[in-house]
């Protein structure tokens, strides 16, 4: 059984083409910003999901996806349900679905390395190169992400980098381009998009938690324009989602 916190029908922000965007239940981050705080808890406002259900309503929209488009699974944090989502995903590609994971790439075991394995395109969110700002974004370190990126560049896993541009807490100038210079070189991003910072996340408080983020207003259209000129130094295709 699948954790589902929702589904999202005809996406666009999440992968090639049209997609079914399952969010998942569960996530192992905490950041300052997060839009979803009701994934987070590994239990939740979630639904216990068959697998045959999740590839009945994939197969019923397969063609609405065209040659690009298929199915995504964020969250939340889909990888800590990595195990349950093996068979899964052998079934979606039984059935020739293009298969997306949005993930943090935090967290690394067996089950996750076979996941990937099944896996056509990941959607590797880096929230900050400097491990110190990551922290202060997010309470938890970067450190497996980046060893994720590596595996993928090594094991010819196609990957988009996506970069929340955060003002005062991921826009620093010195940080985009270590992580430029770190990353150049990989053959197996496809892209680089920037997630413009965006206040959805306010709805903390409605939960009884402290919006750690408040007065942090979104970005201007030249903050992000700027940053992606500086990620363009490094990467060939650099996009604002």
């Amino acid at each position: 059984m699948i954790r589902v916190h929702s589904y999202e029908s005809m996406g666009t922000f999440d992968g090639p083409g049209l997609r079914l965007v399952v969010f998942l239940q569960g996530c192992n981050f905490r950041c300052l910003y997060c839009a979803n705080p009701d994934t987070i808890d590994t239990k939740g406002e979630s639904t216990e999901t068959a697998i045959d259900e999740i590839v009945h309503m994939a197969v019923s929209q397969k063609a609405f996806f065209g040659k690009k488009g298929g199915v995504t699974f964020s969250g939340g944090e889909p990888t800590l349900q990595a195990k349950a989502l093996i068979p899964l995903f052998q079934r979606l590609k039984e059935q020739n679905i293009h298969i997306c994971i949005d993930t943090n790439g935090s967290i690394w075991n067996e089950e996750v390395e076979e996941l990937l394995k099944w896996t056509d395109l990941v959607l590797l969110d880096i929230k900050e190169f400097n491990n110190v700002r990551h922290r202060q974004l997010t309470e938890r370190s970067n450190e497996q992400t980046i060893r994720t990126a590596e595996w993928l560049e090594k094991n010819g896993k196609p990957f988009w980098l996506r970069y929340v541009l955060v003002p005062g807490y991921s826009s620093f100038e010195e940080d985009i381009r270590a992580l430029g210079e770190h990353f150049k070189n990989y053959h197996m991003i496809q892209r680089v998009e920037i997630l413009p910072y965006h206040t959805l996340g306010v709805h903390n408080m409605s939960m009884g938690k402290e919006y750690k983020l408040n007065g942090i207003k979104e970005n201007t259209l030249e903050q992000l324009e700027t940053a992606k000129t500086l990620f363009g130094e490094y990467f060939n295709t650099v996009y604002l989602n």
